[in-house]
């Protein structure tokens, strides 16, 4: 038997997408759910759901949230300082990014699915008060508030997009009840230039936070001291809930990334996770796409992960 995973599923995700040539765009989505209906993994699909602003602002600001909603309805100028552009029904789009990301981590928590996963979501460079690279809410830092007020104390939350994942590393800098380990591009060649080895949390979060920053050109030769490192971060942790941000743009060909990994990659993190979430928090796990911008390489980063996530 195998584990029962549920796959976010909808148009309404198509609609976070930024005009061509923009490399965040609606390809990616439909290639992963035209390559996941064709594959062999066991799923159900879920509908994608809208996060109402009572939810998003478990997280962000209401300067941030009227900022989205100004900008959306006036469809033009940026978020941010030049990488993320406005769009007509740009709010609503994240909206759903950010209420399915909450939908599939209330499944789990209720028992429905074992895993879940949200190709559109991992929107990780988004702050409490502003949006940043190509992220308009951060999906990941509402669902850990989200599962904070159903109980749930401890997270673990990884990381394997090529960029440093900001956006949830500093929201969670002195919160010791939150894991991070964040394996990225160096900042020193890589957007958003952050995520160096030195930062291990602050106060009485230090040490629960982890980076791994690697040199331009690593590959699958770092998988296995990668894996090792999540072991060491989970036994510290003994997380009541695992968040994996899935970002395909670490394997090699991607346009904005200088990593070399093949979907073996995201192969072995998800298994170590997927083992880890039955050892320790009953298989309450739920991935994210993240980035990614070469089509083909979501798919098979993606498709990896899900069919990690269908097996027992």
């Amino acid at each position: 038997m195998g584990c029962r995973l549920g796959v976010a599923l909808g148009k309404e995700l198509e609609a976070y997408s930024f005009v061509p040539p923009h490399p965040f765009n609606r390809e990616r989505y439909i290639a992963f759910k035209e390559g996941i209906e064709r594959s062999r993994i066991k799923f159900a699909p879920v509908t994608p759901e809208a996060a109402g602003r009572e939810v998003i602002s478990l997280f962000h600001t209401e300067d941030h949230i009227d900022f989205v909603k100004k900008m959306s309805e006036a469809g033009e100028g940026y978020l941010d300082g030049g990488d993320t552009p406005a769009f007509k029904g740009i709010f609503e789009a994240a909206s759903y990014v950010v209420g399915t990301t909450i939908k599939l981590a209330d499944l789990v928590a209720e028992g429905e699915f074992d895993h879940c996963f949200n190709p559109v979501g991992g929107l990780h460079h988004a702050s409490r008060n502003k949006s940043a690279g190509f992220c308009v809410f951060n999906d990941i830092c509402v669902a850990i508030e989200y599962l904070r007020k159903k109980g749930f104390r401890r997270f673990l939350y990884v990381d394997i997009d090529v960029h440093h994942g900001d956006g949830v590393f500093y929201s969670y800098e002195e919160d010791p009840d939150i894991y991070i380990l964040d394996v990225h591009e160096d900042g020193r060649f890589q957007y958003p230039g952050t995520g160096f080895e030195s930062e291990r949390g602050k106060g009485k979060a230090e040490g629960t936070k982890l980076n791994i920053p690697l040199y331009p050109g690593t590959g699958d030769e770092a998988i296995g001291r990668i894996v090792s490192v999540i072991d060491e971060i989970a036994t510290k942790s003994k997380p009541d809930f695992i968040i994996l941000q899935a970002g395909a743009d670490s394997i090699l060909g991607d346009m904005l990334g200088n990593l070399s990994f093949s979907p073996a990659y995201h192969e072995s993190v998800a298994r170590r996770l997927h083992e880890i979430s039955h050892e320790y928090c009953g298989g309450r796990m739920i991935a994210l796409g993240g980035g990614g911008y070469n089509v083909g390489n979501c798919v098979r980063a993606w498709l990896s992960v899900c069919s990690e996530l269908s097996v027992m």
